[in-house]
């Protein structure tokens, strides 16, 4: 009972503090088109008959240590809705112990002034199973990002950034949805739910549409690239950034691998 009154009256606080900071909606309207407007650029277009791709893999060299196993016990509803034990998704391996998931992987530098269609769609953030979901992620500036909650249970997003405005907003109810828009290009931004402190998610915000993030084999793969030398910079939340230069011709498409290596094991007297 006293953990439900708790629970109650911070999600009361939480609500009220979604009302009095605007919530979702202080990012709508002519900020979010300013900030769109922006992120399209001003120079050429993209000429898509001769752009080119860069595909490729991210892995790691030795053995990660064993992600964190995660306890939720402070919040019954979070223990009923997972069935089976909880980790940390620090390190998404592969099954063939190499590849690497949840690698945001992205063009830092070459572009030059390209103009680029205004992004379309909106990207979301969900709070399922009293996880984020996605953990790596990239949007546009501009772009609406949509929060959902999706647990019979209070959450809160609280995104720290160190370029675009800081937000902190409650959703106590279930199916509740708020919005945002970030203004500033920013790699990466990170989200933590102060409620549940083992929930944490990433998102990188470019002003170009050139990014992706590594699925569970480490693929990735960065379509509709004009010819150019290109930067690449691959980001993990533990291992740190890895960079590498690749040129494109026309139509061409390249492989680029990223290899991160695993941190030395520590021991113990």
């Amino acid at each position: 009972m006293l953990r439900n009154a708790w629970v109650g009256v911070l999600g009361l606080a939480l609500a009220a503090s979604v009302v009095a900071c605007g919530g979702g909606s202080s990012d709508a309207g002519k900020p979010a088109e300013s900030a769109a407007a922006s992120a399209a650029g001003g120079g050429q277009k993209v000429d898509p008959t001769t752009a080119g791709s860069v595909k490729g893999m991210v892995t790691v060299d030795g053995a990660v240590p064993k992600n964190e196993p995660i306890k939720m016990n402070a919040d019954p509803v979070c223990v009923k809705e997972n069935t089976s034990p909880q980790f940390q998704e620090t390190y998404e391996v592969g099954a063939d112990g190499k590849s690497l998931g949840n690698v945001f992987v992205y063009v830092k530098d070459g572009l030059g002034n390209y103009s680029y269609d205004p992004p379309t769609g909106e990207a979301q953030i969900d709070q399922k199973n009293c996880r984020y979901h996605p953990h790596v992620f990239g949007m546009r500036v501009g772009q609406t990002l949509t929060i959902v909650n999706s647990d019979p249970t209070l959450h809160n997003i609280h995104a720290m950034p160190k370029g675009n405005q800081e937000f902190n907003n409650g959703q106590p109810i279930q199916g509740m949805k708020m919005t945002h828009v970030f203004s500033a290009k920013e790699v990466m931004v990170p989200f933590k739910c102060d409620v549940h402190g083992w929930m944490n998610a990433y998102v990188g915000v470019l002003d170009h549409p050139y990014f992706a993030t590594s699925d569970k084999d480490g693929k990735f793969d960065i379509s509709n690239l004009p010819p150019g030398t290109y930067t690449l910079e691959a980001w993990h939340e533990k291992l740190g950034t890895a960079t590498q230069s690749v040129t494109i011709g026309a139509k061409e498409s390249k492989d680029v691998t990223f290899t991160f290596k695993a941190p030395a094991a520590t021991t113990t007297n």
